[in-house]
């Protein structure tokens, strides 16, 4: 798909870290954006910086979406390219033990379902809303819409306590070639872009120490990567026709160990 002032596009997540720079990216390009984030303030700021439209969403609320995607049509059109970079997790090992009384505590049932819900169902609920809208369109050399998600090397790979992000992630990456199969028929593609460790406002965050033994993990370079890197990929992924139903790592070669 070439990518120009005559294409839409929306990102979710697109107040800050991967999200804001696929913003940056799709404007740059010359197509009209819409914003999608829960946080209100850094979403108006990022508009005002990039030209963006800001819509403020909750992925995890079927009337939000539906109302975000309506505000974006009215300004923009008919979307032809999703990127969803809506979600997050928490560090809670399945059990643990406390050193002191020897006590067995459980990873809550409630926090695994909503790390769960709102990597995979929020994703899938966008892309549900996408799709319905892009399968409308006349088709441009074949294709209506790309889209593409995130997932995180997490997905195979995670670490000690990322039981309920690894599970979020690894079902973005599960469900890549049944929709692909499913919206194949529409001339919609789906892929699935599996971040390693980015400077993100979150990571940039941790301290130090954490920081450099991640980017030791790293075949080369040995650093984390930039949101701008993700972005690259993201709109290759929207321009090449022939990749599809796919999930694909960028991540410098590394492979996390336990912990």
């Amino acid at each position: 798909m070439q990518i120009d002032s005559t294409i839409s596009a929306v990102v979710t997540g697109g107040a800050s870290g991967l999200g804001l720079a696929s913003v940056k990216a799709l404007r740059a390009a010359g197509a009209n954006v819409a914003i999608f984030d829960l946080n209100a303030e850094a979403g108006e700021s990022a508009a005002a910086e990039t030209g963006a439209i800001f819509c403020e969403t909750n992925v995890l609320s079927d009337d939000s979406l539906d109302d975000a995607f309506a505000r974006a049509r009215a300004v923009n059109g008919q979307e032809r390219i999703l990127i969803s970079c809506a979600g997050g997790g928490n560090a809670k090992a399945t059990i643990r033990k406390d050193r002191e009384t020897g006590d067995i505590a459980l990873f809550p049932t409630a926090e695994f379902a909503r790390v769960l819900t709102l990597n995979a169902v929020g994703t899938f609920a966008t892309i549900t809303r996408f799709a319905a809208g892009a399968a409308a369109l006349e088709p441009i050399d074949g294709e209506r819409g790309a889209i593409v998600c995130t997932g995180s090397v997490a997905a195979q790979d995670g670490q000690m306590g990322q039981a309920a992000y690894a599970a979020g992630k690894a079902a973005i990456v599960g469900m890549t070639l049944p929709i692909a199969r499913d919206l194949g028929r529409f001339g919609i593609r789906v892929n699935t872009i599996l971040p390693g460790i980015f400077s993100t406002p979150l990571m940039n965050r941790a301290p130090q120490e954490m920081k450099d033994r991640l980017s030791a993990m790293t075949a080369f370079p040995g650093r984390f990567g930039n949101p701008e890197e993700y972005a690259a990929l993201a709109m290759e992924l929207c321009r090449n026709t022939y990749i599809n139903a796919q999930a694909i790592r960028i991540d410098a070669g590394i492979r996390f160990a336990a912990k």
